[in-house]
């Protein structure tokens, strides 16, 4: 489960953005992750909730946006949805697939008090 992880990174971050602001508490993160990265939201949710227990991040709302997997045909430039991790272009039929978006992990805002 590497949500857990993520959800550590996350927490560490949010508590550090909040302690140089002099915040006391976090009550919102926005987090935006790629299709590609395999995060599952409702284990990063549910990592981060236990990970925040007794922080100052306890009971934050975490928001989590998941970004498309987008390619672009080197042969030919068609942009497209990759689905399934079919890296095939749906007009030319390249294999030729250059990753455009999908592989994003970052805290976009915190939000404190």
């Amino acid at each position: 489960m590497h949500e857990l992880a993520i959800a550590q990174g996350v927490l560490e971050i949010a508590l550090s953005t909040a302690a140089s602001h002099g915040a006391g508490k976090v009550t919102g993160i926005k987090v935006l992750t790629g299709e590609l990265t395999g995060v599952v939201p409702e284990a990063l949710e549910f990592g981060f909730a236990a990970l925040a227990e007794g922080t100052m991040a306890a009971g934050a709302c975490l928001s989590i946006s998941i970004i498309p997997l987008t390619g672009r045909c080197r042969d030919c430039g068609d942009e497209h949805r990759v689905d399934k991790y079919r890296f095939i272009c749906s007009a030319c039929g390249s294999y030729a697939i250059e990753i455009l978006s999908g592989r994003e992990l970052k805290v976009e805002s915190v939000e404190v008090e």
